[in-house]
């Protein structure tokens, strides 16, 4: 007869075997965007507990399909790169045609023969991998990071097709989640979007998830009032009324804004910037190295996000994890994030006033009232550690209960 502990580490043990898990990907690096970075450290954090992790993802070119070795987030992953094509209206974004979505993923399931295949999106590479893996009988689970509606924002489409391409494009996603053993998507307030939106239910929220270790909160008052935002720049987005809400506070605050990321729209916001009397007030970074991106962090005063179209908002996360107070729009997960009155305020999406008034409370707080708005943003950030995140994803893949 076992003792107690002993048949805790026997219950244990058929779990403890490695998994082959293959992740697909409509984007990865080098891509620059929250669901190509949650991709990224998930995948990462599976190797460095010890699964046998491949990544299938769109080529940097067309070219014939190329498996290797590349080293993401400090862990060697492998890759299977698809020949992919650059859609046009968008500056980075590219994708496989989608007729041969299924060729490849046979080639690749054949290849790898994983236990689990976990799909990122359900669009073209995630499309093709869940209907040939439920063939053969492979598990799936599935995330979900896409707002149909931002997409149409690159489709170059009249405005009289987007309704009609909207419904088929949500109606493809219903049957593609509904093979999957498991859906989830960042928050709760996601998992509710996704299920009112289709035929769907049981949606798991699992943050994205942030590894704490890779930023350094300074726990002290700023010399200088420097806002920071870091993200694509598109419409969505919404960094022009923050450019406009600087015209609305007081000089004397003498206010720096730091942007970091490309996107389509940054011509037009440096253009704005330069017509509401900004440009020196104002540094567009372009995309940026990790090193920077934390050297940003850490001279900033304050984290702002405008946008209306963020499913969590790993960015946001970045800039609590670096004791950064933040000022974000009151719409979709920022409020899970945004603690209003606590680690810093919510404003009305798209009010310039609002949000300059925002801003001037932050700016114009005590050195007392500013730390504690600091350490609430390090306290809110604790509960999106990438270890719970990376233990719920495994719980998920052997289809064991999820953790507490």
């Amino acid at each position: 007869m076992t003792s107690s502990d002993d048949q805790s580490v026997d219950s244990a043990t058929p779990t403890a075997r490695p998994l082959t898990i293959l992740i697909g990907c409509d984007t990865f690096y080098p891509d620059i965007n929250g669901a190509a970075r949650f991709a990224e450290r998930l995948a990462a954090g599976l190797v460095e507990r010890g699964h046998d992790v491949h990544v299938v993802a769109p080529n940097t070119r067309y070219r014939r399909s190329a498996t290797h070795t590349e080293v993401i987030e400090g862990e060697p992953l492998t890759m299977h790169r698809l020949p992919s094509v650059r859609w046009l209206p968008h500056d980075w974004l590219r994708f496989i045609w989608p007729w041969r979505s299924k060729h490849y993923a046979r080639k690749v399931l054949t290849e790898v023969q994983p236990d689990i295949v976990h799909i990122q999106s359900h669009i073209i590479i995630g499309r093709g991998l869940a209907r040939i893996a439920r063939q053969r009988g492979i598990p799936i689970v599935a995330t979900n990071h896409v707002m149909a509606e931002n997409i149409l924002d690159h489709t170059a489409m009249p405005e009289f097709v987007n309704a009609p391409v909207l419904k088929l494009a949500w109606d493809d996603a219903e049957r593609t989640l509904r093979m999957a053993r498991a859906v989830t998507t960042p928050t709760r307030k996601a998992a509710d979007f996704l299920e009112k939106t289709i035929d769907i239910s049981g949606v798991v929220p699992v943050s994205c998830g942030i590894d704490r270790r890779n930023y350094t909160p300074v726990i002290a008052p700023r010399e200088k009032n420097r806002m920071l935002f870091v993200g694509r720049l598109t419409g969505e987005k919404q960094v022009d009324v923050v450019l406009r809400a600087m015209t609305r506070l007081d000089p004397a605050l003498d206010v720096h804004f730091d942007i970091a990321g490309g996107g389509d729209q940054r011509k037009n916001l440096e253009h704005l910037a330069a017509q509401l009397g900004l440009s020196d007030r104002v540094t567009f970074h372009g995309r940026v190295t990790d090193e920077q991106l934390r050297d940003l962090y850490s001279r900033a005063s304050l984290f702002v996000i405008a946008s209306i179209a963020e499913l969590q908002s790993i960015v946001t996360m970045e800039a609590m994890a670096s004791a950064l107070p933040v000022v974000g729009a009151d719409a979709v997960a920022l409020p899970h994030l945004v603690h209003d009155g606590e680690n810093g305020y919510l404003f009305e999406p798209g009010n310039v006033d609002d949000l300059a008034a925002k801003i001037t409370r932050v700016f114009t707080a005590s050195p007392a009232e500013y730390e504690r708005m600091q350490r609430a943003s390090l306290d809110g950030v604790a509960v999106h550690d990438i270890n719970r995140t990376l233990d719920t994803f495994e719980a998920l893949y052997r289809d064991e209960p999820l953790p507490a």
